[in-house]
């Protein structure tokens, strides 16, 4: 399972406060596709047990509230922010990691998703009046508030789809992951430093097919390049699937080795998933 939040994948582009807008829409409906997806289960359902094991269906929604709970505050009241993270951090990452599970198990279903609906409307309404370039302080490096929405919306979908595959659904993907896609290529660096790992010194073309049936096209220049479905390309760097699991084609040494140890969120290195196929 991920360890943390994204933290990484900040934008350079220039925003107006207005255009924070979109990436509130984008994370609201992502928000409402979960809630749809959770809110008719039964008790027993909930304590199904995902592919991120051990977690539940219970743990994962628990570990979305308490981080859109987090999030907004680090935009609204930075310091406080600062202040109660030295104290989240001060037992140990386990400890940490954990805290919110403890809370969801000991207030169950109706609590947790009541829990979950109120801190991401609270986090939502940080964003509308945040200027989409400020810094805002999250578990790691300080990252502008439109980096902070697209990190929620790719939780928020990357759990999502561990709760999907434990209820054996299988999600109409949509064309937010585009959001998702550039932040996979832009932690490239990432993934290989995250693993003590030299970063190669050649770029990989990653073009996309998104859901809507245009093509994405990130380093169009590169030689190496993975290319396919988008949903399929942020299953591998969210590490829902193993990338032997997909339809994507990977050419070269440097993109077979980045697809090994993609990884879009932020933490120690997740241990990803196994392949399913022989």
């Amino acid at each position: 399972m991920d360890r943390l939040p994204a933290t990484i994948g900040a934008t350079d582009q220039e925003h107006p406060i207005s255009d924070m807008l979109p990436f509130v829409a984008d994370l609201a409906a992502e928000h409402a596709d979960l809630d749809r997806l959770v809110t008719a289960l039964d008790i027993d359902t909930w304590g199904e047990v995902t592919p991120a094991e051990p977690w539940t269906i219970l743990d994962q929604i628990s570990h979305l509230a308490y981080f859109d709970e987090r999030a907004a505050v680090s935009v609204t009241d930075p310091d406080r922010f600062r202040s109660e993270m030295n104290a989240d951090l001060a037992g140990g990452m386990e400890q940490f990691i954990q805290a919110p599970l403890l809370r969801g198990r000991d207030i169950g279903p109706s609590g947790v998703l009541a829990w979950w609906r109120t801190a991401r409307s609270a986090l939502l309404e940080s964003f509308r009046g945040a200027d989409p370039d400020a810094k805002v302080p999250w578990y790691g490096p300080d990252m502008k508030a439109s980096s902070s929405a697209v990190a929620r919306l790719m939780e928020t979908w990357a759990h999502g789809q561990d709760i999907a595959d434990a209820l054996g659904i299988r999600r109409a993907p949509t064309d937010r992951l585009r959001r998702i896609a550039e932040l996979g290529v832009k932690t490239f660096s990432w993934s290989f430093l995250n693993r003590g790992i030299d970063v190669p010194g050649e770029r990989v073309r990653v073009a996309l097919r998104g859901p809507s049936g245009g093509m994405w096209v990130w380093n169009d220049e590169a030689a190496a390049s993975v290319t396919g479905p988008a949903d399929e390309f942020c299953l591998v760097v969210t590490q829902r699937r193993h990338i032997d699991d997909t339809h994507l084609v990977v050419e070269g040494d440097v993109a077979r080795r980045w697809m090994e140890v993609a990884q879009v969120f932020a933490g120690p290195p997740g241990p990803g998933r196994r392949p399913q196929t022989g």
